[in-house]
Parts: structure tokens; sequence; C-alpha cells
């Protein structure tokens, strides 16, 4: 019988879509990158679905984030995401982390009940750990690289990060890794030089933030405030999402 996913199964057919039915993926960061890596994983059919995200939805959200819209400015993005997932498909199961990952809340979350973990959070230390935690539970990851202040959309590859170069945040994570004995992570990564901002202060976040009240870690903190656009985190998370079925019904 025809079903949501019968032109999915026509690529993977039925063994592969049993593989993505009992499939577990976690997504931390559900942001530009991952809310597009989430839809394209809720398309797919996946089984459960796990989102990690402590931050509540704000008007500039809306340029990117695929589940956002002018309802829900205040929520927490977790529950948007759920909420629209189960829209898609409300036969997979979806559990919500309202947490920001750092090594010192790491243990909140046991990696080895996942089959495929994304990486799609913006604090290098979070994505160290999570690199390193996956390598110690053998559990497959892929790791969004940087996505901010980019424009070509098609400069994106997929690559071992010791593979990679140009990329600032990839040269970090390389030393990093190698120090802490990681020897491998998939990652999507531009060589795109980085655009100038054209920033003006009066707009700015830094002094002018319209984060919402409840949340927790405003704008006015950040170092710095990276320049988005509607194309570019997008390609990124369908880039992570399309790794991460081809490796599951591999």
């Amino acid at each position: 019988m025809l079903n949501q996913f019968s032109r999915t199964e026509l690529i993977f057919g039925k063994d592969g879509m049993k593989k993505l039915f009992a499939a577990k993926v976690a997504i931390f960061g559900i942001g530009g990158v991952g809310g597009y890596a989430v839809e394209a994983l809720a398309r797919s059919g996946i089984g459960r679905i796990d989102l990690i995200d402590d931050d509540r939805i704000c008007v500039t959200n809306l340029n990117r984030q695929i589940y956002t819209t002018r309802k829900n400015i205040g929520a927490f993005k977790v529950d948007a995401a759920k909420e629209r997932i189960l829209e898609i498909n409300p036969n997979v199961t979806v559990n919500t982390f309202k947490m920001f990952y750092l090594p010192e809340t790491s243990s909140q979350i046991d990696l080895s009940q996942y089959d495929y973990v994304i990486d799609a959070i913006d604090t290098v230390s979070g994505k160290i750990e999570l690199a390193v935690k996956a390598n110690e539970c053998g559990i497959s990851i892929i790791s969004s690289m940087g996505a901010g202040n980019k424009v070509n959309a098609a400069a994106f590859e997929v690559a071992d990060i010791f593979d990679t170069s140009v990329c600032p945040l990839a040269k970090v994570m390389r030393q990093e890794l190698r120090k802490r004995g990681v020897s491998k992570l998939k990652v999507v990564y531009s060589k795109e030089i980085p655009v100038a901002l054209k920033e003006d202060m009066q707009e700015s976040c830094k002094l002018n933030c319209v984060c919402p009240p409840e949340t927790e870690r405003k704008c006015t903190a950040r170092r710095q405030i990276p320049g988005s656009n509607a194309f570019v985190p997008a390609v990124v998370g369908l880039i992570i999402a399309g790794e991460v079925v081809k490796d599951l019904t591999a």
C-alpha cells in the first residue's frame, strides 16, 4: 500500500527503510543547520529523533530556521521542531532536551544509545566534546563546520576533518582532536573565505538584543554575531541529513 515513504523506498528498498525506521539519531543544535537536517530526517522515516538545544526562537531566526514563524517566537526551538516533526510523521518518537551541550553538561546525554549523532552546535568546546564522546562510544557522527558569514552554498563538501583546509573552525578542531587522540571525524565544510560583515552598530544584536526575555544565553554574551542567510545553513543541513541516511542504509 502506498504511504508517505513510498518514493523513498523506491531508492533504498524495503530493507533500507527498515533500517531508517529503526534508527535513533540525536541532533545537537536545532538552528539553521540542525533544523534542516531534522526536517530531512523526519521526511526520510527515521524512527527516533532526539533534539538537544536550550535556545528559544528569536525574531532574528526567521531568516533561516525552517520551523520558526511569527507565531512561535519565544518558544523553545526543540518544542517547535518536535511539533513540526510530528505533523510530518506522527509515528516517529521525538525526545527533547532543553540543555546547552558542553563538557560540563555532557554526562546528561548517553551517546551510546544512538545510531548516529549530528553536531550542529556553534560552540567549539561542545563540538570537541561530542566528537570525543562519539569516538569513545564508537558511534557515527557528522559535524558542521562554519556556515556563518558565507554565501556560496555550492562550495560545501563532505570530508574527514584532517583533510580540510581554509576553514578556521576546522583548523581549531583538527588541532584539538589530534591532542585528544581522535583520528577521524566526518564534517561538512567550505573553503569559501567568509565575507566581511556590513555591521551597523545601531542595529547590532550586541547593543540591541531582541532575544525573548526568558533566554538564558543572550546575543550580548557572545563574542561575535555571525551573518546568515536563508540558503547556506539549509544546504549544510540537507547535506548532513543525506550523509546520515546514506550511511544508515548502506
